[in-house]
């Protein structure tokens, strides 16, 4: 995307319905942080609301486990979809310790997010792909940037974090994750990068402060096939497209609330 306007994400704000959903993921929010189990158990509900979401991006890359079986198992080292989940599972707690270093070095902390999520120290993770190397990224299909494009690109985004916006936080979160699913910059487990930059901008805006609002578990229940959907809204790179894509990123936060207010609910009967 381009990054001339002084405040370009600023311009994505003022789109039309962007707006209306900033107001409402804003509300549901509120609600959410607002639930008399927050106030006691707020650590258990992040606790969840990171296990669920690890579980939602697993789904969308592929690995759609059940939850308990998520929760029930500790070896995620076998066959590829273990992969998937682990990888996915090491960044929802990795997500937490990056918030400070973000607005200074987002390529780095890019880089650190590849890095948990390969778990290997081959010579491909933890960097921008090269030219000819192989991208592995279940469920986008759409052309891909070459690396030299992918180089400038990153370095256009990492600008835009570094520089800061007045736009709201569903709107930088959007564009970080459209972005980062854009390029698909890793060899590998670009897919679940993106989902967890979209969450540490949403957590380290203030929007979500405590990690409670899992917006991968409204990606994965507004279903596969919306995702992509919205995501070619991003990528026609249209005010429309975007839009779509923004409001999308927002009904999956305002789901991610849903899940978090039902663990609260259970919480308070004493269910979980």
């Amino acid at each position: 995307m381009s990054t001339h306007a002084a405040d370009p994400l600023a311009a994505l704000a003022a789109l039309p319905g962007v707006p209306d959903a900033v107001d409402s993921v804003r509300k549901a929010v509120d609600r959410v942080y607002g639930h008399r189990v927050m106030r006691r158990r707020s650590n258990e509900i992040s606790s969840e609301a990171a296990l669920r979401g690890a579980r939602a991006s697993a789904a969308l890359s592929g690995a759609d486990w059940a939850l308990e079986e998520v929760r029930r198992r500790t070896d995620f080292g076998g066959d590829p979809e273990a992969r998937t989940v682990g990888a996915a599972l090491r960044l929802g707690v990795e997500v937490g310790q990056l918030l400070s270093i973000w607005r200074q070095s987002p390529l780095r902390v890019l880089a650190r997010l590849h890095l948990v999520a390969a778990g290997d120290a081959a010579d491909s993770v933890g960097r921008p792909r090269k030219a000819g190397e192989a991208v592995d990224e279940p469920l986008i299909e759409a052309p891909l940037p070459s690396a030299a494009e992918v180089a400038a690109r990153l370095d256009g985004l990492a600008e835009l974090v570094v520089a800061g916006t007045s736009a709201p936080a569903l709107v930088t979160a959007a564009v970080v994750h459209g972005e980062l699913l854009a390029l698909r910059p890793f060899t590998t487990y670009s897919g679940l990068v993106a989902r967890s930059a979209e969450r540490l901008v949403l957590i380290g805006s203030g929007l979500d402060p405590k990690a409670i609002c899992p917006a991968e578990v409204g990606h994965a229940e507004l279903g596969r096939a919306a995702y992509t959907a919205a995501f070619d809204g991003y990528l026609s790179g249209t005010p429309q497209g975007m839009a779509q894509w923004i409001a999308h990123c927002g009904r999956a936060v305002e789901l991610g609330v849903r899940e978090s207010t039902a663990v609260c609910e259970a919480l308070q009967r004493g269910a979980a």
